[in-house]
């Protein structure tokens, strides 16, 4: 453990159907059990709990009341607004100062909107409660950050969601936090381009020229340590040099690249944000949840790496 931060960070369970009450009891047996703060369903914990064979002992947890018991396996979209106001009551805690940072365990986009409720994600949702503008997913494996410049949005969307005014804005807060959550005092970032070969001088596109060029050269101008557009098929290789981090357009031309290099390791932070979140790299795998074969690296090093920041 490496943290010196006293308040504890406050974990979410997610999906209880899911994954996420498996992780939550791992930790109670880890170093980090006195350091942790549990929000979950206590019914639910203990109910997985006898079918893994383990104990929540040692963990301190604060109960989610949730409309229907859980099946494990299966999502209940009447249990949605239940989850979604424990994370908002572990938000109001990072807030007010009770906790120190914000961890996640995965969520069930589908069951939630299944409950009538629009929810593309805990990166927009925490913006929304927090009323941040413009939230910045960032993925870390190790030295590998790759942020994203739009997240949970259908592919034909992006290239009109990509304006020079939001890609601005995304470049200023990934720089910010760089240097602010993450203690890289000069950071290097490059710039994915959006279409094939970053647009082939516009034979594949005129978005990298038109929209990503003219913003990339005023940052150079002002001295942030930007180069872009680089096509994104050797953005992430050793020729395009060194970069703190990767700006990527869209949600799947960078999370590839990360769960490649480290699934199971890798950490979702969402950047701009005014308290720390970080996350795992996963989904809710509700096939293997309640069977002991979770994997709890992504958590382990979700927790470490917001401890980190919090310290920060």
């Amino acid at each position: 453990m490496t943290s010196t931060n006293r308040k504890p960070l406050v974990i979410t369970a997610g999906e209880p159907a899911g994954i996420g009450p498996d992780l939550c009891l791992a930790l109670a047996q880890t170093d980090w059990s006195d350091r942790i703060v549990v929000i979950a369903n206590t019914q639910a914990l203990d109910a997985r709990a006898t079918m893994l064979g383990v104990s929540a002992d040692g963990l301190t947890v604060l109960n989610e009341p949730l409309a229907n018991p859980y099946v494990c396996g299966t999502p209940d979209p009447a249990n949605a607004k239940s989850l979604l106001a424990g994370l908002k009551r572990a938000v109001e805690g990072c807030v007010d100062g009770e906790f120190s940072g914000l961890v996640t365990a995965p969520l069930q986009k589908s069951t939630i909107n299944d409950a009538g409720i629009s929810f593309s994600g805990h990166t927009e949702y925490l913006a929304e409660i927090t009323s941040t503008t413009t939230p910045v997913m960032l993925l870390v494996a190790d030295d590998l950050r790759v942020a994203l410049a739009s997240t949970h949005m259908p592919l034909r969307q992006v290239a009109d969601y990509l304006t020079q005014d939001r890609l601005r804005v995304v470049i200023e807060v990934l720089h910010a936090d760089l240097i602010a959550k993450f203690a890289i005092p000069e950071p290097e970032i490059i710039i994915c381009g959006l279409n094939p070969h970053a647009g082939e001088n516009g034979h594949l596109g005129s978005e990298d020229a038109a929209v990503i060029e003219p913003v990339v050269s005023e940052f150079q101008q002002r001295g942030v340590n930007v180069r872009g557009p680089l096509p994104a098929d050797t953005a992430f290789t050793p020729a395009a040099g060194h970069a703190d981090a990767v700006l990527a357009m869209y949600h799947d031309q960078g999370l590839p690249v990360v769960k490649f290099a480290g699934f199971g390791k890798a950490v979702n932070v969402t950047l701009g944000l005014p308290i720390v979140r970080t996350s795992v790299d996963h989904g809710t795998a509700l096939d293997i949840a309640g069977t002991g074969k979770a994997d709890t690296g992504s958590m382990i090093a979700a927790i470490e790496l917001a401890a980190k920041l919090a310290n920060r």
